[in-house]
């Protein structure tokens, strides 16, 4: 069973920085593709930043430069460097295995964690 448990989140003012982690059990994690993907209040989920195996890292648009992706396969971790926030990075964020690139919508995911960027 594939379970992904998230950390990390918190309330930051903008231009702040937060390191999200996630910790990966049930399934082969330093063969797996993994991501990250968000919710803000009202909006469907978005996927944010796909890592895949060989540590390759593809980001959206509007984190590109500011978040980055990481993994440590000796700890079955999985990490979200939040740099230079801002108002509109506030929503849920998840870790999850996803089937697909770039998924907006993995099944396999965890509960996440609040991140909330005001002043």
């Amino acid at each position: 069973e594939v379970r992904l448990v998230e950390s990390g989140g918190g309330s930051v003012q903008p231009g702040g920085t937060l390191r999200l982690a996630c910790a990966a059990s049930g399934f082969p994690f330093s063969e797996s593709t993994l991501s990250w993907v968000r919710q803000a209040p009202g909006s469907k989920l978005e996927w944010v930043s796909d890592i895949n195996r060989f540590g390759t890292e593809w980001y959206a648009e509007s984190v590109k430069g500011r978040f980055t992706i990481s993994r440590d396969d000796a700890k079955n971790t999985l990490y979200l460097q939040l740099n230079n926030v801002k108002p509109e990075d506030t929503a849920m964020y998840f870790c999850a295995k996803p089937l697909l690139f770039r998924q907006n919508d993995p099944r396999d995911r965890g509960r996440g964690t609040q991140v909330t960027v005001s002043s």
